[in-house]
C-alpha cells in the first residue's frame, strides 16, 4: 500500500517499480560504465550511435547484450547533446530499426526529454524532440518506458516541475493504455508519482497569482484531469455491475486521487469570485472536476460525507478506511466546504435534509479546518460554519448538542482564531461567526457554552466579552415570562460565581485581566439597578455577601496595590529623568509588572513612552475604581434605600 500524502518514500517506489520491471534483463552499473568508457574513448558519437545500430540489425531481440543497451543510451545521449537531433530522429524512424529501438529506445526517454528542455528558444529543435518522444511511445515497451517517464517525472525539480509533468502526461496516458496487464498498479503509481511532485508546486493565494500561474499549477491540474478522465470512463462503463478484480482496483486507485487531490492543491486553494469576463478560476474548474469522478465512480456525495469518521463506512476499500483516521479528515472537509460554501454539486443533496442535520455532520469537518494554522485553510473552517448556522434560526439549536464533542471544540476553536490570529480580518471573523453560534442555541445551551468558554478561554478579552453576552442574555430573560430558569435564581447564582470573582485574590493582575473586570462590574452595576431586593428575580440579593467577599474586597486591595506601585514607578522614572543628564548616575530601569512577572527594557521605548504606559494603567486602574465606587454606592442606596432614593433609582 502506499503512503499517503505528498512525502512518497524511494522504498516505496522503488518496490513498486522492481515489481513492474520485465526480468528479462537488468542494465548495470558496472556495464554501464564499461559502454561510457568506449564512447569517451571513440569521440565520435553519430558514428559509434550508427555502428551499435548496424551490430545489432543483424541480431534476434533475445540476443541483445545488456551492454548493447548501455552503449545504445550513451551515445543516444552523447549524440543529443552535441546537437546531432536530426540524426537521432532519422535513426528512430528508419523501419529497419524498429525492433532495436522497441527494445532499447526507452533508454533514450530522459536524454530526448532533457534535450527538449534545454532548448527552449530553439523550435525546430524542440519539435525534433516531440517527434523523437512520440515515436518512443509509439515503439517502445510499454512496462520499461513508463518506468523511464515517471523516473523523469520525480527528477524535475524547481520550475521544471510543472513544464515536464505538461510534457510526459499525455505519453503516460498513452504508455499506460497499452499495459494488459497490472493496468490498475501502473495509473495507481503514475497518479501517485504526480501527486508527490505536483505538491511541491506553491498554490497561489491572490487574484493576480491565479491569473499570472507562475509555477503552473493552474496547468497542471487542467492537465491532470484530461490524463485521468479515461481511466474514470473505463470505471463507470461498468458502474451499477458487479466489477472484475481489476476495476475495482482501478477505481479505488482513482478515489484515492482524488481525495489526495482534496488535501492538495484545493484545501489551501482560494476561490476567487471576480475574475476576467470569460475568465475561470482553474483551481475551482479541478475541484469540480474531481467532484465530478468521486461522483462517477463513488458513493451519492450525501453518503461520502455524512458516513465518514462514523461506525459504517462508506467505503469498499480497506486501504481507504485504513487511511481514513488522518489524512483522509482533511481531504473531507475540504469536499464539505466546497459543496455547502463553494456550491459544487450541492444539487446531490435533497432538499428535505434540515439546516440542523447538515451542521450536525459538518461539524467534524469545521474542527478539522479550524485546528489548522494556516489563514487559508481555517478562513475555510469560518465559512463553512458562518454558512451552516445562517440556514438555522435564532434560538433553535438545542441543549443537548452539546453533548457531542465537536459542538464544545469548535467554539475553543473559534477563540483561538480570535486571539492568536495575526490577521486581524480574520480575527474579527471569528468574533462575528462566536455570536452567531452564540445566537443559534437555546437558553440551556448559551449557559453550558458560557461556562466552558469562562473556564478554557484564558483570555480576558474573550472572558468580557462573554461576561457582556450574559448580561444581554439576563436582560432578555426578565423581560419575558416563560424560559427564564437559565439566566436567573439558581442557575444564575451558580454562573456569576465564576464571573464575579478574583482569580487570584487581591494579587491577581489588574491591568492584564482589566477587560473582564470592568465587564464583570458593569454586570453587576446592572443587576444592583434592575433588580429590586424584594423581588430578587435574579438571586443576587441573597448573595450579596459571598460577592463582596470574593470580589469587591479583593478588588480594592488590589487596586491599592497596583496603584501604590504604579505611582512609584512614576515617581522613580521622573527622578531618573532629572538625573540622566549626569553621566556618571547609574540608570533606573522601569519595572512594569504584566501577568505577575517583570516585562524586559524595551530598548526603543523613550522615557516619555515609559511614563506614558505608567499614566495609561493608572488611569486604567482609577476607571476601574470609579465603577466599582458606583457599584457600591447602588448596593448601599438599594439596601438602605429612603423613599426619595426609591423614587429616584425607580
Amino acid at each position: 500500500m502506499r503512503v499517503w500524502g505528498g512525502d512518497q518514500s524511494s522504498s516505496v517506489t522503488s518496490s513498486r517499480r522492481l515489481f513492474l520491471l520485465s526480468p528479462r534483463r537488468d542494465p548495470g552499473v558496472c556495464l554501464y560504465s564499461k559502454a561510457e568508457r568506449k564512447v569517451q574513448n571513440s569521440g565520435m558519437a553519430v558514428e559509434e550511435l550508427q555502428a551499435i545500430i548496424k551490430r545489432c540489425q543483424i541480431l534476434e531481440e533475445e540476443d541483445f547484450k545488456e551492454e548493447d543497451f548501455g552503449l545504445f543510451q550513451l551515445a543516444g545521449q552523447k549524440c543529443l547533446e552535441e546537437g546531432y537531433i536530426a540524426q537521432v530522429l532519422d535513426i528512430l524512424e528508419n523501419e529497419k530499426n524498429k525492433v532495436i529501438i522497441r527494445s532499447m529506445g526507452w533508454n533514450l526517454v530522459g536524454p530526448v526529454v532533457r534535450c527538449f528542455l534545454c532548448h527552449k528558444e530553439e523550435v525546430d529543435k524542440r519539435e525534433e524532440c516531440l517527434k523523437m518522444l512520440d515515436l518512443l511511445v509509439k515503439l517502445c515497451h510499454p512496462k520499461e518506458l513508463l518506468l523511464g517517464l515517471l523516473e523523469l517525472v520525480e527528477e524535475a525539480t524547481g520550475n521544471q516541475i510543472s513544464e515536464v509533468l505538461l510534457l510526459l502526461l499525455e505519453p503516460l496516458q498513452t504508455v499506460i493504455q497499452k499495459l494488459h496487464s497490472k493496468k490498475a498498479y501502473s495509473v495507481g503509481l503514475t497518479l501517485s508519482t504526480l501527486w508527490s511532485q505536483l505538491s511541491l508546486l506553491p498554490v497561489p493565494y491572490t487574484k493576480e497569482q491565479i491569473q499570472k500561474d507562475q509555477h503552473g499549477l493552474g496547468q497542471c491540474c487542467k492537465a491532470l484531469v484530461t490524463f485521468t478522465r479515461p481511466f474514470v470512463e473505463e470505471v463507470v462503463k461498468n458502474k451499477g455491475h458487479p466489477l472484475e478484480n481489476s476495476k475495482e482496483e482501478l477505481k479505488a486507485e482513482l478515489l484515492k486521487f482524488c481525495f489526495k487531490s482534496l488535501k492538495y492543491p484545493l484545501l489551501t486553494a482560494q476561490f476567487i469570485e471576480v475574475l476576467e469576463e470569460n475568465e475561470e478560476d482553474p483551481l475551482k474548474s479541478f475541484a469540480s472536476e474531481i467532484i465530478g469522478f468521486i461522483l462517477a465512480i463513488g458513493d451519492s456525495l450525501p453518503k461520502v460525507i455524512f458516513q465518514h469518521g462514523r461506525k459504517e463506512k462508506c467505503w469498499n476499500n480497506p486501504d481507504l478506511e485504513e487511511e481514513e483516521g488522518s489524512q483522509l479528515a482533511e481531504s473531507m472537509a475540504s469536499l464539505a466546504y466546497l459543496v455547502f460554501v463553494q456550491h459544487i454539486s450541492i444539487d446531490q443533496f435533497p432538499l428535505v435534509l434540515s439546516p440542523l442535520y447538515l451542521l450536525q455532520y459538518n461539524m467534524d469537518h469545521i474542527e478539522v479546518l479550524l485546528k489548522r494554522a494556516e489563514e487559508s485553510v481555517s478562513s475555510k473552517g469560518l465559512e463553512l460554519l458562518e454558512n451552516s448556522l445562517l440556514r438555522m434560526e435564532d434560538d433553535s439549536l438545542l441543549h443537548h448538542y452539546l453533548e457531542i464533542r465537536s459542538f464544545l471544540t469548535v467554539p475553543q476553536r473559534l477563540v483561538k482564531v480570535m486571539t492568536f490570529c495575526p490577521i486581524e480580518t480574520m480575527r474579527k471573523k471569528g468574533l462575528k461567526v462566536l455570536q452567531l453560534y452564540i445566537d443559534k442555541l437555546d437558553s440551556q445551551g448559551k449557559n453550558i457554552l458560557f461556562r466552558c468558554l469562562l473556564k478554557t478561554s484564558n483570555h480576558a478579552g474573550v472572558e468580557g466579552y462573554v461576561i457582556q453576552n450574559i448580561k444581554n442574555q439576563i436582560d432578555a430573560s426578565l423581560k419575558r415570562a416563560e424560559d427564564r430558569k437559565w439566566f436567573t435564581g439558581p442557575q444564575l447564582i451558580s454562573l456569576l460565581d465564576l464571573v464575579l470573582v478574583l482569580p487570584e485574590g487581591a494579587e491577581t493582575d489588574l491591568l492584564q485581566t482589566s477587560d473582564r473586570i470592568m465587564a464583570s462590574l458593569n454586570l453587576l452595576r446592572y443587576l444592583v439597578i434592575k433588580d429590586n431586593e424584594s423581588d430578587n428575580h435574579t438571586g443576587l440579593w441573597t448573595e450579596l455577601k459571598k460577592i463582596e467577599t470574593n470580589f469587591l474586597k479583593p478588588l480594592h486591595t488590589g487596586l491599592n496595590m497596583s496603584k501604590a506601585h504604579y505611582e512609584a514607578e512614576i515617581k522613580n522614572k521622573k527622578e531618573t529623568r532629572r538625573e540622566s543628564h549626569n553621566p556618571n548616575t547609574p540608570k533606573n530601569i522601569c519595572s512594569v509588572m504584566v501577568g505577575g512577572e517583570k516585562m524586559p527594557d524595551i530598548p526603543n521605548m523613550t522615557p516619555e513612552m515609559q511614563l506614558q504606559v505608567l499614566h495609561s494603567a493608572l488611569f486604567t486602574f482609577d476607571l476601574i475604581e470609579s465603577v466599582l465606587a458606583r457599584v457600591e454606592e447602588l448596593i448601599e442606596l438599594k439596601t438602605k434605600p429612603t423613599s426619595e432614593e426609591t423614587s429616584r433609582l425607580k
